[in-house]
């Protein structure tokens, strides 16, 4: 894999410079540039990228999670005095720029956001800050971060940050003084959960390339609108974090495998701590972050990314009319999904728990279909060899009854 990463217009995924399908696997790591000593950025950065990962999510300068906030860990403010986006602090981005170039060494790309809004442009972001200063002075600033940051080629610039703003001006400043000193640069945007940031943005002037999807709905019934109306890539920037609410590992997994079975990129799995690295202002904390590097939803994305890594994954397309599995589907977060390639000699099919369900087989371009069962929590398959069946009918499935948590992925094979 090679940076820059570029969309294509027509293709759901990614490709590298060389033109290669890139496969976004993604880790949410907001206060990593803020939070971190150098020795633990790279802890962080080396078991990430041993597990798989390819992508971090990460803010700029970092307003509330983290022990100093705004300051990094070594004191260092991101502006002189608080605030004042017309006064950036050297110091603070010559750290920015060291753990952006940590990852690139490692092949890591950079989801990179410089200036998270937060959360109802309340005190997690800066978005009250940003209304003091103006848009001639954050477009400054973008210009700043620009130069800054303008050798690394190894970030996808992050509007917004969990906020539909009422005042779009102040992102749009940032990002057009960005723009002004790489014209060439991709942009993505993190709005509220379920706005479309494409459709947000265009209105308010700003380009985005890749399209993101930010829901806790069901993956796979609110990715379907994003295919339908837009001719990018997609990714599932954000949904439940493991040990957050009610996120389990199975629901991380649930959410990961219904995005890439519905045409995503790829997409960021979250984990409470790591996303603040037990930032005080986070409660509660239940467990230290390097302990959880080892959580079971890192371990299942690691699965899932060696599963489809194994595969022409890129030639996979969602079953969206359940042309091919008619029966078993329901509805919600356990709504299974399908996907296969277009000259129909590969399929997936995820179930997020275990049921009969019925695969209308004539859509494989085969006269039998290799069948196998794989265990997506512990990344294992099921049984040696492949069961064949005749592709002839419908054929009625039942998942086996052992899988770890319950969820299973069907791999069908001409």
């Amino acid at each position: 894999m090679t940076f820059p990463l570029r969309p294509v217009v027509g293709q759901r995924f990614l490709v590298d410079a060389a033109g290669r399908p890139f496969l976004l696997v993604g880790d949410t790591a907001w206060s990593l540039i803020a939070q971190l000593s150098r020795e633990d950025c790279e802890l962080y950065l080396d078991d990430r990228q041993a597990r798989g990962f390819n992508t971090v999510l990460v803010n700029l300068i970092e307003h509330k999670f983290a022990d100093q906030a705004p300051r990094n860990m070594y004191g260092d403010r991101p502006f002189e005095p608080d605030g004042d986006f017309s006064a950036p602090n050297d110091r603070y981005f010559d750290h920015a720029a060291w753990v952006l170039s940590s990852a690139a060494r490692r092949g890591i790309l950079v989801l990179l956001a410089p200036a998270y809004l937060g959360t109802g442009g309340g005190d997690e972001g800066w978005y009250q800050k940003m209304l003091a200063c103006g848009p001639d002075k954050l477009r400054d600033y973008g210009r700043y971060v620009g130069r800054r940051l303008r050798d690394f080629d190894n970030i996808i610039w992050v509007d917004g940050g969990d906020y539909d703003p009422p005042d779009a001006r102040l992102s749009q400043a940032v990002s057009d003084g960005i723009r002004d000193i790489i014209p060439h640069s991709t942009h993505t945007a993190h709005n509220a959960p379920d706005t479309d940031p494409v459709d947000f943005w265009k209105e308010r002037g700003i380009p985005v390339s890749i399209d993101a999807l930010y829901t806790y709905a069901p993956i796979a019934v609110a990715a379907e609108p994003l295919i339908a109306k837009h001719d990018m890539p997609y990714l599932l920037i954000e949904s439940r974090y493991e040990n957050e609410h009610d996120g389990t590992a199975l629901r991380t997994r649930i959410q990961a495998w219904q995005a890439m079975l519905s045409g995503a990129s790829g997409q960021v799995f979250g984990n409470h701590p790591i996303w603040h690295y037990n930032a005080p202002a986070a409660h509660p904390q239940p467990m230290p972050w390097k302990q959880a590097l080892d959580s079971a939803g890192a371990r299942s994305i690691s699965s899932m990314r060696d599963f489809l890594l194994a595969l022409p994954w890129s030639r996979l397309e969602p079953d969206r009319q359940n042309q091919l599995l008619v029966g078993g589907v329901l509805t919600g977060h356990f709504r299974a999904t399908a996907a296969r390639s277009h000259d129909k000699t590969l399929a997936v099919v995820y179930l997020p728990s275990p049921r009969e369900v019925v695969l209308d087989l004539t859509q494989m371009a085969t006269s039998h279909v290799g069948v196998r069962w794989f265990d997506p929590a512990n990344g294992r398959f099921f049984g040696a060899e492949p069961q064949s069946l005749a592709a002839s009918k419908q054929q009625t499935l039942r998942a086996p009854a052992c899988s770890a948590d319950g969820d299973w992925v069907l791999l069908l094979t001409a």
